[in-house]
């Protein structure tokens, strides 16, 4: 065989092999991982910089001497056990580890969202222009977070569709690409609702009738 037909041959079968993979998803697998993992580094961005307002905010609050301290130690444990998780690139192809750094970021947003209802109770604090400039970052904060989630939902889905789906499945499984977790917005919802507050006080209990 003269080299010519040998480079044509292996041409041939490096073009048919390309088209293969092509065929299989290989490709879209690639394009699909990279838009999860930009998705990912946005999420954890937006977390960080909400991670970063935190200490300025707690201690704006520290300054209103009446204001109760289990709510801001709430925050601050809450905080502590959010950063306290490595959020490395391996966290999103690990569900267990995924699941324990979301439900710590829920924790930590629903003593946020205590603080500012209890926060409503001092018009001290309220009329703070320091801390009213900290609430409009952190309010700011929280709607990025809310688009970087649900770009990552969203590039996520596209990519676990993709490795469910036949034929790609069967690359999936060739090649260990595996389907990965996903936030489940529900559940967070769930623990960020914010408790019921009543500003008034409550009716004194009504003495007992006397017994005649």
């Amino acid at each position: 065989m003269t080299t010519n037909r040998v480079r044509r041959l292996a041409l041939s079968l490096m073009l048919g092999a390309a088209a293969m993979l092509g065929g299989c998803g290989f490709n879209e697998f690639q394009r699909l991982d990279e838009q999860v993992k930009a998705a990912w580094s946005e999420v954890l961005n937006q977390y960080q910089r909400r991670a970063d307002l935190i200490p300025n905010i707690v201690a704006t609050v520290k300054g209103e001497a009446s204001f109760e301290q289990e709510t801001l130690t709430r925050v601050v444990e809450a905080r502590a056990k959010a950063t306290s998780i490595q959020a490395t690139p391996e966290l999103i192809n690990d569900p267990q580890a995924f699941e324990r750094f979301q439900a710590a970021q829920g924790e930590l947003s629903g003593a946020l969202s205590r603080l500012l209802v209890t926060v409503e109770q001092y018009p001290n604090l309220k009329a703070n222009q320091g801390f009213q400039d900290l609430r409009v970052q952190l309010e700011g904060t929280e709607n990025r977070i809310t688009v970087a989630r649900n770009r990552y939902i969203k590039a996520v889905t596209d990519y676990n569709v993709l490795a469910r789906q036949f034929p790609s499945n069967l690359t999936a499984m060739v090649l260990g690409y595996q389907v990965k977790p996903n936030f489940t917005v529900q559940n967070e919802a769930q623990i960020s609702q914010p408790p019921a507050v009543n500003f008034d006080r409550p009716a004194a209990p009504a003495a007992p009738a006397a017994s005649r």
